[in-house]
């Protein structure tokens, strides 16, 4: 029954509002009985829908506007108005129609990601091209992309070069440049080139999948703010009833009675905080902001204190190897591999830069006569490579082992680091034998996010690292950050931000999703720079940035503070219209048609107050894009 109804609403609604309009055409030409019947048949045409959601909340327990609706339009029949409860029944339809279309436009920008994902893949099997549903194809197997066509799946290029647009995965509309090796995510679009690419990552597992997952469960996530006035409704609704009575019972006014029931309905009240959220979240996942639910944004737009890690985060986070200095008889190179083997079982991207280093070299780097390897969290690496005991790290970890630094070793240690470098010793059997010194260039758009940041009310912004003083200082410096600490470890992260905490400060954590995990977690609200949609970065933070790009994030607080601002703009248009309509009523001058036409209007404002956030745009993000568009 209730597939059925919802299938023919709108037929009903035409229907009702046909026979209302013959039935003010039989008005003005005098045939009241006529009239009458027709706006009961309009009534009888409406009314369906609304007595079966009223029906069926009640057998959950629930009290909904749909059975205030139903009580009150019951009541003017018995009261002989059928005029007003054809028109009630008829402004009642067509507000749930307005509103069901207005928020559908809400979710353009998820079902704009819906409509990206690719339907079909073309395969390579047996030599021979197939193409097939995108979810039958298999992990391994090599899949070929033509101009204009989209990635199917997750994988690394293993042919070909190409333009591709990743808009969907990053919210950038720019084209990167991609060949060999390189990864390509589903979902993007190949503008130019032919590439070919093993699948390492298929259906739900795809980064665009679960980009859509994540925005999905966002939209359906409750706030606070929801949570509160759902609880509301359910003591408000019978309240009204309640009062309803007693103003029956005072004024034997029944008209008066069913007025005050109509008018009372909080939609607006219930609309108003759900649609904000939507629409923001809908901006943000469009613009590369991943927001995941409603009380993220509230939290989010009272944040008055942001921490932000260093390399990945407010530095490009490809890092490169600047300078390899020895201080024995081997060459750079040999020193080079030696150190790279060791670095292979480390995480971090120090290491890994050292590694791509090697290979980029043509260096022997396979862990072949490597033993006894671990990696030490915020120090560095130590293990044995063909029989010698390497010390990979900072200072810190020199000392751990008591290395013998030496005194040129440490003058030039502190010289590459005034240089902003991250300089890494290599000891050898208790001696430093090298330093690699490690280059990562300030990201370009950092500076003019933290300004926006500042602009919104951010009173305080710091900067922790596990990097050296030096080049701590030198990006603090550049970007005037209010604090830096240095030489830190992931726990120091965490009491810092738990003494800013017990200060009375709202802390965001801004990392890169793998080394600040627990910082991320902890915090009030934990960034992710994604890097194209990494797992951990998506399961760890409460925000995801797609593109780790710094003006997402500016645009993403920018958001949040908008869609705060809406949800609190719509609660106090609903309050303040339910409590104008009230004494409208009591006062005599709003009657049932009237009042349900205010009430319709009241929700449709709220509505389209929050599909302003649809459009948002920081004016300086724009002028960001413009002058890297000028580089």
């Amino acid at each position: 029954m209730m597939r059925w109804l919802n299938k023919h609403l709108n037929h009903m609604m035409y229907a009702s509002g046909a026979l209302i309009i013959v039935g003010i055409i039989f008005r003005v030409a005098g045939y009241a009985e006529i009239m009458n019947m027709t706006f009961i048949a309009a009534t009888i045409a409406a009314i369906g829908p609304i007595v079966n959601k009223a029906w069926m909340a009640l057998r959950m327990k629930s009290f909904s506007i749909e059975l205030l609706i139903t009580i009150a339009v019951i009541g003017a029949m018995l009261i002989q108005e059928y005029t007003e409860a054809a028109i009630v029944t008829f402004l009642f339809l067509f507000g749930a129609y307005l509103e069901k279309r207005t928020l559908n436009k809400t979710r353009d920008s998820i079902q704009a990601l819906v409509d990206m994902a690719p339907a079909t893949a073309t395969v390579s099997r047996d030599g021979q091209e197939h193409e097939v549903d995108v979810d039958e194809v298999e992990e391994g197997e090599r899949v070929i992309v033509r101009p204009g066509g989209k990635i199917p799946v997750d994988g690394i290029i293993s042919s070909g070069q190409a333009h591709i647009n990743e808009s969907a995965i990053t919210g950038e509309s720019n084209l990167r440049f991609k060949n060999e090796a390189a990864e390509v995510f589903s979902g993007s679009v190949l503008d130019e080139g032919y590439i070919e690419l093993t699948a390492t990552k298929v259906g739900e597992d795809t980064t665009f999948s679960k980009i859509i997952e994540l925005v999905e469960e966002a939209q359906e996530s409750k706030s606070g703010t929801e949570r509160f006035l759902n609880k509301f409704a359910q003591y408000y609704t019978p309240t009204i009833v309640v009062l309803a009575v007693l103003v029956f019972m005072l004024t034997g006014n029944l008209h008066l009675a069913i007025t005050f029931l109509v008018i009372a309905c909080p939609g607006a009240l219930i609309i108003g905080a759900p649609v904000a959220y939507v629409a923001g979240i809908g901006n943000g996942a469009k613009n590369g902001a991943l927001i995941k639910g409603g009380e993220i944004i509230d939290n989010f737009a009272r944040i008055d204190t942001v921490i932000f890690d260093k390399t990945g985060t407010l530095t490009e986070g490809r890092p490169s190897v600047s300078d390899i200095m020895v201080f024995d008889d081997t060459n750079r190179d040999k020193l080079l591999e030696q150190v790279a083997n060791i670095e292979m079982v480390s995480e971090h991207h120090l290491g890994q830069t050292i590694v791509k280093e090697a290979k980029k070299r043509s260096l022997r780097v396979d862990m072949e006569g490597v033993t006894d390897a671990e990696a030490w969290k915020g120090r560095g690496v130590t293990g044995k490579y063909q029989g010698n005991d390497f010390v990979i790290g900072n200072l810190k970890l020199m000392e751990d082992y008591e290395v013998n630094v030496g005194v040129r070793a440490k003058e030039d240690y502190i010289k590459q680091q005034k240089l902003g470098n991250t300089a890494i010793f290599a000891a050898r059997n208790g001696e430093v034998v090298g330093i690699i010194s490690i280059m990562d260039q300030i990201r370009r758009d950092a500076f003019e996010a933290i300004t926006t940041l500042r602009d919104k009310g951010i009173g305080k912004l710091v900067m922790l690292t596990g990097d050296n003083a030096y080049s701590a200082e030198k990006v603090s410096g550049i970007l005037g950050l209010d604090e830096y600490h240095a030489e830190l470890m992931p726990d120091d992260k965490m009491r810092y931000i738990e003494n800013e905490k017990e200060a009375g400060r709202r802390v965001m954590m801004v990392g890169d999703g793998i080394n600040d995990a627990p910082a991320l977690a902890f915090a009030d609200v934990g960034i992710a720079m994604g890097h194209g949609g990494t797992d951990i970065a998506m399961e760890t933070a409460d925000v995801v940035l797609m593109g780790s790009r710094m003006e997402q994030l500016a645009h993403g607080f920018t958001i949040s503070k908008a869609t705060y601002r809406v949800m609190l703009q719509n609660t106090a248009i609903a309050l303040l219209t339910v409590a104008l309509l009230l004494g409208g009523v009591l006062y005599g001058y709003i009657h049932l048609a009237s009042g349900m036409l205010i009430h319709e209007v009241s929700i449709l404002l709220v509505i389209l107050n929050a599909m302003r956030l649809r459009k948002l745009r920081e004016r300086s993000l724009k002028v960001v894009q413009m002058k890297e568009s000028m580089v």
